[in-house]
């Protein structure tokens, strides 16, 4: 087959353990040939590798579920130039939520027959790329109580369950975070670096923060209790924390962090890496099919 009769053909990728998966594949298969594309049915599981094995025989990539499964393509992404369509399929879907990719598999797939697309940034933290959120303490004892069945349960919900069994047992730690050639010694008991706006279900990084401006976004929550933080949590949804006393908010392209001893690294919801971590912008490194402005 000739490149230019590939636009049509799209790698179809559904992680069947993603909060929709198992039970939509037949839909967003249908969908996407409903809308004029030809799906080309591969693992989900396995997603650099399919992307790696299919580059050639495809013009565009279509992820089924929610950001880990998109976390887990972007190395293939970027190594192939494919560009990304989006079929939100998880419990958070935070970086289709950002881009206003709408989360009914006809509605989605038509954004992506629509032929739309935009240069997005992908960060960087140790040389692993994440799309939404790096996050320290809060964020990764969060993800390690988040079962799959719990969120498979409760979808969204199932943060807030998770959360509130996580909150008593939080200790605060020091971090040292450079930006800008500055550190600032923050005692927390979390910090986000937001490539993204959302992350966490809805949670946003920053009210300013967008996948296209090349920075990042930083916020150390310095609290001393934990009650404190549940008070704060209606505030990080409308992203209005920053005028908190105790939250402290940094901005930048790149973002070094380091801890007493080695702390583990969320990355959109799956644990990659420790400190000490170095965290940077790729601007424009993946393009997304969005809808029309």
């Amino acid at each position: 087959m000739k490149r230019e009769d590939l636009s049509r053909r799209a790698l179809l990728l559904i992680n069947p353990h993603s909060r929709r998966g198992a039970a939509g594949a037949a839909e967003v298969a249908a969908s996407l040939r409903d809308a004029g594309l030809e799906p080309l049915c591969a693992n989900g599981t396995e997603p650099v590798a399919q992307i790696r094995r299919h580059a050639r025989d495809v013009g565009l990539v279509v992820i089924g579920g929610g950001d880990g499964s998109l976390n887990a393509a972007v190395p293939a992404l970027l190594e192939t130039g494919l560009p990304l369509g989006v079929m939100p399929l998880g419990t958070a879907n935070d970086f289709a939520r950002t881009l206003g990719i709408p989360t009914d598999p006809r509605q989605a797939a038509q954004v992506i027959v629509d032929g739309w697309t935009t240069p997005v940034d992908v960060g960087d933290a140790n040389g692993q790329p994440f799309l939404n959120v790096a996050s320290i303490g809060f964020g990764v004892d969060l993800t390690r109580a988040l079962s799959r069945d719990s969120k498979r349960r409760w979808g969204i919900l199932g943060y807030a369950v998770a959360g509130l069994r996580v909150l008593r047992r939080l200790k605060p730690f020091t971090a040292f975070i450079e930006v800008g050639g500055r550190t600032h010694v923050s005692r927390t008991v979390h910090l986000a670096i937001g490539n993204g706006r959302h992350y966490g279900g809805g949670m946003i990084v920053d009210q300013h923060a967008r996948l296209d401006d090349a920075r990042l976004h930083a916020f150390s929550l310095e609290v001393d209790h934990w009650w404190r933080l549940l008070l704060m949590l209606p505030s990080l949804r409308k992203g209005t924390h920053h005028a908190w006393a105790e939250v402290c908010t940094m901005a930048g392209e790149e973002v070094i962090v380091r801890t007493r001893h080695p702390r583990s690294v969320n990355l959109d919801g799956e644990i990659k890496t420790r400190t000490p971590v170095t965290i940077r912008v790729r601007a424009g490194a993946l393009r997304v099919f969005v809808p029309r402005p």
